[in-house]
């Protein structure tokens, strides 16, 4: 007993030997060199994915309700509305709408661990959806020439921009799943072709509009030209078309749920446009008339003088 006694003080006086020689070693080593913990990565929760989906699609229909009647109050339609008090210069608005949309999704891929996207088709989606607010944020705003921007609707725009950018970046980079092969499936090149020709019909939309105005000129004129000679609202009509594009190519709830949020609140603006147009048309053709008229009864008048 006095033996295993021994042992055991011998084992715990060299336990606590090595226990001193560790905390010696660790305390030697420079803390420069020890390497750092990593940051811990967000989770994906599909419940959480489902219900901003689902909320989207009721904005969606709310956006429907509430504006097919009545155009929202900015641009042209705000002559014949009411004028909001506050308002800010068009470029610095779209500016500010947009950049969310842009940083969101950016700083939750900084906030991953390691900050990269497997596999291929998956980073290709997220640079699809930062491409177009990369040229809405940084280029499109600098070279618009619409009118002054309503601050309400640049508050309530902006809200939305954080949280659709929160919704498709958090899904892209923390929840979805694709194959390796998922580049070459139907789904993803059928999406990515709707998304490039949207894309190229809006901005090619948007230049059309542009050359319209003079610089400093916000009067709005009718556009004339590439779509616009078939649709009323070309530009809204690229823009539909990329957004269900992108959510073929995705093949994702918060994908779908964004395209039809597109479809109800733009949608409707194309369809007062289409009527402004057609009724500005008809009193143009009815000024034209009545000009014509009283040209020939004066033409008829001096005649009459005459004999």
């Amino acid at each position: 007993m006095g033996g295993s006694a021994a042992g055991r003080g011998d084992g715990r006086g060299s336990n606590k030997a090595g226990a001193g020689a560790g905390r010696g070693l660790s305390a030697s080593v420079p803390r420069a060199a020890r390497r750092p913990r990593p940051p811990p990565s967000m989770q994906c929760f599909p419940s959480l994915v489902l219900a901003l989906s689902s909320l989207l699609g009721a904005l969606a229909l709310l956006q429907l309700s509430l504006y097919l009647r009545v155009p929202s109050r900015y641009g042209k339609h705000e002559e014949r509305l009411c004028r909001p008090r506050g308002r800010l210069p068009a470029r610095c608005a779209w500016f500010l709408q947009e950049l969310p949309s842009f940083l969101v999704p950016a700083l939750l891929l900084a906030l991953r661990s390691p900050p990269r996207l497997e596999p291929l088709g998956c980073r290709l989606l997220c640079c699809l959806f930062c491409w177009h607010y990369f040229y809405r944020t940084f280029i499109y705003p600098f070279f618009t020439r619409g009118r002054p921007f309503p601050l309400q609707l640049l508050f309530f725009g902006t809200l939305f921009c954080i949280y659709n950018g929160f919704l498709q970046g958090y899904y892209l980079i923390y929840c979805a799943e694709y194959p390796n092969d998922w580049c070459t499936d139907i789904r993803f090149t059928s999406g990515l072709l709707l998304f490039l020709l949207g894309m190229g019909i809006n901005i090619h939309s948007d230049l059309l509009l542009r050359q319209l105005r003079k610089p400093g000129e916000v009067t709005y004129k009718i556009p004339q030209g590439g779509l616009f000679t078939y649709v009323s609202g070309a530009n809204y009509f690229g823009e539909i078309v990329e957004w269900f594009g992108f959510a073929i190519a995705t093949w994702s709830l918060p994908a779908f749920a964004f395209a039809f949020f597109t479809l109800c609140c733009i949608g409707p603006r194309a369809y007062h446009h289409h009527r402004y147009q057609t009724v500005s048309s008809y009193m143009l053709l009815l000024a034209l008339e009545v000009q014509f008229a009283e040209h020939q009864g004066g033409g008829e008048k001096q005649g009459q003088d005459s004999r």
